[in-house]
C-alpha cells in the first residue's frame, strides 16, 4: 500500500495525493460512506460505483463480528465478496463502540468485556482480537484498537486513557505483524491519536503514533460535542506532527463545513454517518445550501433536487416528489435522498480537489463554507 502525494495548496495545508490498495485507488482528500452492517444503508453497491463514484467504503467491526458472523464472512471469503463491493473498504476497530456502549462495557488493560445490543450476550474485545477480527473481516485499512474519551473529559482521566490506547497500540502492532491476511491482498493499519481537546496530550499522541511508521494515521476522539473550533485547533497541531507522506484520517467528521476546514488543515480522508442518517429524516446537502425537503415551500416545487450537482437522482427527481415519498414514508425517499446526499459529499471533495490543483482552494473554501450551510 503506498501514499503518492501529488499538490500541495500554496495558501494552506490543503494537498491531494492518490493511495493504492489492492482493490483500487483512493483519490484524496477523500469522503468515505459508512457502511455499519455490510451495507450502505439504503444504497445499492452498484450506486455507490456508478451514481456516488465512491472510492472507498467503510464497514463496522463490532457490528460485523456480532451479525452476520465471521464464520460466514469468512465461508464468503471476507466482505468483499460477501457485500459485492469490489473497492477498498476501511474497518473501525470497534474502539468507537467502546465509548458509545458506556453502559454495558467494562474497559481493562487487557481490552474491553461488553454486552450485545442485540441478545445480551457478553464479548471480549482485546488489542489482538482486534486485529484478528478486522483480519477475518477483510478490510484492506485495519483501524488500531483504542479508547475513545468523551468530551467533557477529565485531564487525568485523558491522560491514563490515552497511555492505555498507547500500550493497546503496540500489542495491536505487534499482533498485526505477525499475522497474515486471509484473501490474498494486502491489508495495513492505521494507529489512532487522541488526547481529547488537550494540546500536550495531542502532542504525545501524535509523535508516538508517528513513531509507529505505518503506512497512514488516523485522528480520533474529536467530532464528539466538543465546539468546532477547538476541533480544529486539535486537527492543525495533530496535522502538524504527523508525517506529510502518509495520509491522516480525521474520524468521524462531519458538516461540509467540518470537512473543507479540515482539508484546509491537512487532513485527507473523511467519514461520517451524516449524509445517510439526516437523509432518512429528510434533511438534504445541497450545491446551494441545506434543505428540510418535509417543509411545505417544497410542497409544489418541480424543480430538480440538485441541478448543478449532476448525477440521475439529484437531476431527475423533483423536490416535490421526494417530499412526497418522505411524507408517504415511502423507502424510495430515503433511497433517494440518501444516494443525493452521498454524491454530494463525494462531489464537495471532489471539487476540493480541483481547486487544489488550479491553485484557488484557500478562496473557494471561504465563499463555500458559508454557502453551504445555508438553510434554504
Amino acid at each position: 500500500m503506498k501514499f503518492e502525494l501529488q499538490t500541495k495548496d500554496a495558501k494552506s495545508k490543503a494537498r491531494t495525493g492518490v493511495l493504492h490498495t489492492d482493490h483500487g485507488p483512493i483519490h484524496t482528500p477523500i469522503f468515505m460512506p459508512v457502511g455499519t452492517a455490510g451495507t450502505v444503508k439504503a444504497v445499492h453497491q452498484r450506486e455507490l460505483k456508478e451514481d456516488i463514484e465512491a472510492d472507498i467504503i467503510l464497514g463496522n467491526t463490532y457490528h460485523l463480528y456480532l451479525r452476520p458472523g465471521l464464520e460466514l464472512l469468512e465461508n464468503a471469503g471476507g466482505l468483499h465478496k460477501f457485500n459485492g463491493w469490489n473497492g477498498p473498504i476501511l474497518t473501525d476497530s470497534g474502539g468507537y463502540q467502546v465509548y458509545s456502549l458506556a453502559e454495558n462495557r467494562k474497559i481493562e488493560e487487557k481490552g474491553v468485556t461488553f454486552q450485545s445490543h442485540i441478545d445480551g450476550s457478553r464479548h471480549v474485545f482485546t488489542p489482538e482480537a482486534a486485529m484478528d477480527i478486522q483480519r477475518s473481516i477483510g478490510a484492506d485499512i485495519i483501524m488500531a484498537f483504542d479508547e475513545c474519551t468523551p468530551y467533557p473529559c477529565e485531564y487525568d482521566y485523558a491522560k491514563n486513557s490515552l497511555a492505555m490506547t498507547h500500550r493497546w497500540l503496540k500489542r495491536c502492532c505487534e499482533r498485526f505483524d505477525s499475522t497474515e491476511g486471509r484473501y490474498g491482498y494486502e491489508q495495513t493499519l492505521f494507529p489512532i491519536v487522541q488526547g481529547s481537546v488537550y494540546q500536550d496530550l495531542r502532542k504525545e499522541s501524535a509523535e508516538f503514533i508517528a513513531s509507529c511508521e505505518r503506512d497512514g494515521n488516523a485522528i480520533g476522539g474529536l467530532a464528539v460535542g466538543e465546539p468546532a473550533e477547538m476541533m480544529y485547533e486539535m486537527t492543525e497541531l495533530v496535522c502538524d506532527i504527523l508525517p506529510a507522506d502518509k495520509p491522516r484520517y480525521l474520524m468521524g467528521v462531519g458538516t461540509p463545513a467540518n470537512i473543507l476546514e479540515s482539508i484546509a488543515l491537512g487532513v485527507d480522508m473523511f467519514d461520517c454517518v451524516m449524509p445517510t442518517r439526516n437523509a432518512r429524516n429528510g434533511m438534504l446537502f445541497t450545491t446551494q445550501g441545506i434543505i428540510n425537503i418535509r417543509n411545505e415551500k417544497w410542497k409544489n416545487d418541480l424543480s430538480p433536487i440538485d441541478e448543478e450537482l449532476g448525477g440521475y437522482v439529484s437531476t431527475y427527481h423533483s423536490k416535490a416528489y421526494l417530499r412526497h415519498l418522505v411524507h408517504a414514508k415511502e423507502i424510495l425517499g430515503a433511497q433517494i435522498a440518501s444516494i443525493h446526499n452521498l454524491t454530494f459529499y463525494l462531489w464537495l471533495v471532489r471539487q476540493a480537489r480541483t481547486h487544489i490543483e488550479a491553485g484557488d482552494f484557500a478562496s473557494w473554501k471561504n465563499i463555500m463554507v458559508d454557502k453551504l450551510m445555508q438553510r434554504l
